[in-house]
C-alpha cells in the first residue's frame, strides 16, 4: 500500500510540475508577444500624455536694469462642461463680474456644441477676475456647509502668460509689441523674436501625481539688455514732444548715440502708442513704416549733408579749412543754375565760413571739384544708401542715385553735395557722421547690450562700419564745425560746453516740385569736441512756427544736450580740461 500511495503521489507531482511549467511558459508568451507590446502601448498611454510647454519669453531691459518688457499672469475663464451644475448660476456670475452679455452666455452653456471646455473670456487680469474669484470661494463654502453641489461647480479659471510693459508707452517705437499669438512685430522685439520666444519643448507627461519629478523643466527664453538709457530716453521723449506743440511739427526724431561705441542711449520718436494696449496700433499708424521713423523714414536731408561733402573734399586734400572761395550768388551745374538758401551772393569765404552760412553755391562747386567718381565714392563708404545694420526689424536704405543710373542727372552731382535729391533715414545720417565725431570711423549704431540665458551673460561688442575718413580730417572738419558755430552765435550753443553740429532745412517735394512752405528741419551735434561722449541727431517734420532748422530743430539740440550732460554726468569743458591737466 505505502508504494502504491508513493507511485500516485510522485505521478501527481510530476502532472502538477508538468502544468505549472505550461503556465509559466503561457505567461512568459504573453509578456513577450506582439500583443503584449500593444497593451503596453495602450497603457502608456492611459497613464500620462504629449503636451507642448512654451517658455516664458524673455524679458527686455534698459541698460540700468529697469525693466522694459515683461510677463504677467493673465487667466482664461472657462466652464468644465461635464462638471457643470448650474449654467444659469455661471452665467449670473460672470456676466456680473467680467461684464459679459447673460443673454449670450447662458445658451452658449446650454447648447456647447460638444466642447467639454468652453472658454467666456481669455487675457483676464489678476485684478479683474479677483470678485469673480472670491464670489466662488463664498458660494463653494457655503455649499460645502450645506452638504450640496456648488452652483458654480464647473467654473475654471486657466493661468497664462502675456506680455506687459510697465512704461507703457515710453520708448514704444523700438520696443515693438507681442500679439496674443505670442509673435513680436516691430523694433527688437520682432528683431529678437526667436532670442526672446526661446524653444518650445514637447514631452510625454505622467497623470500619476507622485510622479510629479519627472515634470520638465523648460528654460525661459533669452533676456536682453538693451543700450538705452530709460532716464535719456523720457528726457528726449519730453522735449520732442514739447517741440512738437511750440513748433507745430507734424512729426519728429531724435536719436542719441555713443559715437565711439555705436551704443544707442535714445530713439524718440512720434507718435507712440501704449504697448499694453497694441490692438489700437490703425489708431495711431496708416503705414509700417510710420511705427519707427528714426529707422524707416527717408526723406531729403538738406545741408546736415554738407558735412559729408565737405569730409570727402577735406579727406581728398582738395580743400582745406581756409581755402579761399568768392561766392556770386549761383553756379551751373548740368546746364541748370543753382543757388544759396536766400539767393543772395556772399562775397569772400573760406570753407569755414561756406559751412557756417551753410551756402549751396559753395558746396556744389566743392563737389564739382571733386568729380562725380570721387564724390559719389565717400558718400557710399559713408553708408548713404545702404542700411546701417542696426538690430531693429524694419530700417530701410534711403536712396543714392549714381551716375549710372537712368534718373541721374549732371545737376544732381550739385544739388546732392546740400542734401538735395538724395533720400536718407535719421538713423542713417546719424551713423554717417559719427565718422567725423569718431576720428574718422564710423561705427554700427546698436540697440542691443548684452544677452542672459541660463544664467551666463553675452556682452555685445562695438562694430567699425567703416574709415571713410582719416582721423585729421575727421578733427579739422569738427573744428570748422564747432567755429562755424560760435560765429553766427547759434541757437545750438550750450553754456559751458563747446559743441559741434550743423543745421538742415529741407524743403519737401510735392508733386515733383519743391514747396517753400514745407520743409524738413534738422540737426546733428556733437561734444564736447575734444572728446565726444554723444552724437544728437534731431529731426522735425514741417514745423509751421518757423521753416529754419536754425530757429527750430537747432534749440531743441541745445535743449536736449543740456538735460544730456547732467544724465550723463559729463563735467564742463573748463572743469574737465582742468581736472585732466592735474
Amino acid at each position: 500500500m505505502r508504494r502504491e500511495y508513493g507511485w500516485r503521489s510522485s505521478a501527481l507531482a510530476i502532472v502538477f510540475g508538468f502544468c505549472a511549467f505550461l503556465i509559466l511558459g503561457q505567461m512568459v508568451r504573453i509578456q513577450t508577444s506582439a500583443e503584449a507590446d500593444i497593451f503596453r502601448e495602450q497603457a502608456e498611454l492611459f497613464a500620462g500624455n504629449w503636451r507642448t510647454y512654451y517658455p516664458e519669453r524673455g524679458r527686455i531691459y534698459d541698460r540700468n536694469g529697469h525693466l522694459l518688457a515683461g510677463n504677467e499672469q493673465v487667466y482664461t475663464v472657462g466652464v468644465n462642461i461635464t462638471e457643470m451644475n448650474d449654467a444659469q448660476a455661471i452665467a449670473l456670475a460672470v456676466s456680473a463680474n467680467l461684464g459679459l452679455d447673460f443673454n449670450i452666455v447662458y445658451p452658449q452653456l446650454l447648447n456647447p456644441d460638444g466642447l467639454t471646455f468652453l472658454t467666456l473670456k481669455d487675457f483676464v487680469t489678476g485684478d479683474e477676475l479677483a470678485p469673480l474669484q472670491e464670489m466662488q470661494r463664498q458660494v463653494s463654502a457655503q455649499s460645502l456647509a450645506g452638504n450640496r453641489p456648488s452652483p458654480l461647480a464647473g467654473l475654471e479659471f486657466q493661468p497664462r502668460l502675456q506680455r506687459s510693459y510697465p512704461e507703457h508707452a515710453l520708448a514704444s517705437n523700438l520696443i515693438g509689441f507681442v500679439n496674443r499669438e505670442g509673435r513680436g512685430y516691430f523694433g527688437v522685439e520682432e528683431k529678437y523674436n526667436n532670442l526672446l520666444a526661446g524653444n518650445p519643448v514637447r514631452v510625454w507627461v505622467p497623470e500619476d501625481p507622485n510622479r510629479a519629478a519627472e515634470l520638465p523643466h523648460v528654460p525661459g527664453g533669452t533676456t536682453l539688455v538693451l543700450t538705452i538709457d530709460r532716464d535719456v530716453q523720457s528726457a528726449a521723449e519730453e522735449s520732442l514732444d514739447q517741440a512738437l506743440i511750440d513748433t507745430g511739427a507734424q512729426n519728429g526724431t531724435i536719436i542719441i548715440m555713443d559715437p565711439a561705441s555705436g551704443e544707442i542711449l535714445a530713439m524718440a520718436t512720434t507718435p507712440r502708442m501704449d504697448l499694453n494696449q497694441f490692438w489700437n496700433y490703425s489708431a495711431y499708424f496708416n503705414n509700417a513704416y510710420e511705427f519707427n521713423p528714426a529707422i524707416s523714414m527717408q526723406y531729403e536731408p538738406g545741408s546736415v549733408f554738407k558735412i559729408l561733402t565737405m569730409a570727402g573734399a577735406l579727406d581728398m586734400g582738395l580743400v582745406q579749412d581756409r581755402t579761399p572761395f568768392f561766392d556770386t550768388g549761383s553756379i551751373i551745374v548740368g546746364e541748370v543754375n543753382i543757388q544759396n538758401w536766400d539767393r543772395g551772393s556772399w562775397g569772400a569765404q573760406d570753407m569755414t565760413t561756406c559751412l557756417q552760412h551753410s551756402l549751396n553755391v559753395c558746396l556744389a562747386w566743392v563737389s564739382t571739384q571733386m568729380g562725380a567718381d570721387h564724390f559719389y565714392d565717400y558718400m557710399r563708404r559713408f553708408g548713404i544708401g545702404h542700411t546701417t545694420g542696426i538690430d531693429l526689424a524694419g530700417e530701410v536704405a534711403g536712396r543714392l542715385k549714381m551716375p549710372r543710373d537712368d534718373d541721374w542727372y549732371p545737376v544732381d552731382l550739385g544739388t546732392n553735395a546740400f542734401g538735395q535729391g538724395v533720400a536718407v533715414t535719421p538713423i542713417q545720417m546719424l551713423a554717417a557722421v559719427s565718422a567725423v565725431a569718431n576720428d574718422g570711423r564710423m561705427v554700427t549704431p546698436r540697440i542691443l547690450n548684452s544677452m542672459v540665458r541660463d544664467g551666463r551673460q553675452f556682452n555685445i561688442l562695438p562694430s567699425i562700419a567703416g574709415t571713410p575718413i582719416s582721423a585729421q580730417t575727421a578733427h579739422t572738419l569738427s573744428q570748422m564745425l564747432a567755429t562755424s558755430l560760435e560765429s553766427e552765435a547759434s541757437m545750438a550753443l550750450i553754456p559751458g560746453y563747446r559743441v559741434a553740429g550743423k543745421t538742415g532745412t529741407a524743403q519737401i517735394p510735392v508733386n515733383g516740385y519743391y514747396d517753400p512752405n514745407q520743409t524738413n528741419v534738422s540737426f546733428v551735434g556733437w561734444g564736447p569736441v575734444d572728446d565726444p561722449k554723444f552724437l544728437v541727431y534731431v529731426w522735425l517734420e514741417g514745423p509751421t512756427s518757423s521753416p529754419w532748422a536754425n530757429e527750430t530743430a537747432a534749440p531743441l539740440f541745445a535743449e536736449i544736450v543740456q538735460k544730456l550732460v547732467i544724465l550723463l554726468n559729463i563735467p564742463p569743458d573748463f572743469i574737465r580740461l582742468q581736472t585732466a591737466s592735474q
